[in-house]
């Protein structure tokens, strides 16, 4: 990506670039591989599906039994998912014949290969046998792979980057400390642990435009809420982007962007409240979150290497829902190239 946009951007000039189209091609090209290894041609394609499946569901007319009706749109849906499922258990089948016939303590470092490796050893040699995953799960969880390692990483590079084009200050802060820790190399796992102003302004760039606007839990038992018993079994719909600018938690300035808030952690960011999920909580916590901050660490440490970014007067800041929060107009920012000194 980086070699692509310094082609498009001269020396001495500048480019008007929507952040949208290309990020999701670098992170739908990283989870492919992350995802599935050698089958990263079928993972992308696979992505590319999904990709298109979610924005027809986001569209689609919210009345009850819509989704019933024999229309072009839901007939598209239906296609999607019948492919979608199908190239998963494909690629499923592919590697557990593969797997059989290696036998022979070859593993796979890709999420597919860690999965089955850890479901056949759970059957294999756990105490509860039916603890192991159906091909049905396993199915279910490449799907997840989509929404948990792309979406969350595409808006997430996307909204920082925005911020940073609008608070150039941060933005200089935050090169100044990459060029510090990296020179002028790539990143590794040690240099990204390093990047503390990098981390302030992921999280708090999450706190401000999480990937979840909502979560929903379902009572396990009956509960208490202030002066209001909920019975076992009721849902209850977590806002995270109300509790993540609520004034009581993070002060006057919560819908500002200010990085420094998180200068000593998340907890003493809100004063020891439960006020910051971005990525869900508990047993059901995103499984993409780890993924995302470290792609994304990876990608501003890249971009900023190489680049200035400012915002576009053609940008228009309408965020919009679609599985994730998005940009719905797109995110066009001026790109430049950063002029190293001698």
């Amino acid at each position: 990506m980086v070699s692509k946009w310094e082609k498009i951007v001269t020396e001495n000039g500048s480019y008007e670039l929507d952040l949208w189209p290309n990020l999701e091609i670098l992170t739908s090209n990283a989870l492919s591989k992350a995802a599935f290894g050698s089958n990263y041609e079928e993972g992308k394609k696979l992505f590319d599906l999904q990709m298109e499946l979610s924005e027809l569901v986001m569209k689609s007319f919210p009345l009850p039994g819509a989704s019933l009706l024999p229309t072009k749109t839901n007939r598209r849906v239906k296609e999607i998912a019948k492919e979608v499922r199908s190239s998963i258990e494909g690629i499923i089948t592919k590697r557990l014949k593969a797997m059989e016939r290696e036998n022979a303590g070859i593993s796979y470092d890709d999420l597919l290969g860690v999965l089955l490796e850890s479901n056949s050893r759970q059957i294999k040699e756990g105490v509860n046998k039916n603890l192991g995953m159906s091909i049905e799960e396993v199915i279910e969880e490449c799907e997840f792979f989509y929404f948990a390692g792309h979406e969350s990483t595409s808006v997430l590079i996307m909204w920082a980057l925005i911020l940073l084009s609008k608070h150039l200050d941060g933005q200089e802060r935050a090169r100044q400390e990459i060029l510090q820790v990296l020179g002028g190399k790539k990143p590794d796992f040690d240099d990204l642990s390093r990047l503390k102003i990098v981390n302030m302004i992921l999280l708090e760039t999450l706190r401000l435009y999480p990937p979840g606007v909502t979560f929903a839990r379902v009572l396990g038992e009956t509960t208490k809420l202030g002066n209001i018993t909920l019975p076992c079994g009721v849902q209850v719909n977590i806002p995270t982007l109300f509790v993540h600018r609520d004034q009581e938690i993070w002060g006057n300035n919560a819908n500002e962007f200010n990085p420094e808030r998180f200068s000593e952690g998340v907890a003493s960011s809100t004063n020891g409240k439960f006020g910051y999920f971005p990525f869900g909580f508990g047993p059901r916590v995103c499984i993409g979150q780890n993924f995302a901050m470290l792609e994304a660490k990876v990608a501003l440490a890249m971009f900023l290497q190489h680049f200035t970014f400012e915002i576009s007067p053609s940008y228009v800041h309408v965020p919009y829902l679609v599985v994730t929060l998005q940009a719905q107009y797109g995110a066009q920012v001026i790109l430049r190239k950063v002029v190293k000194s001698e």
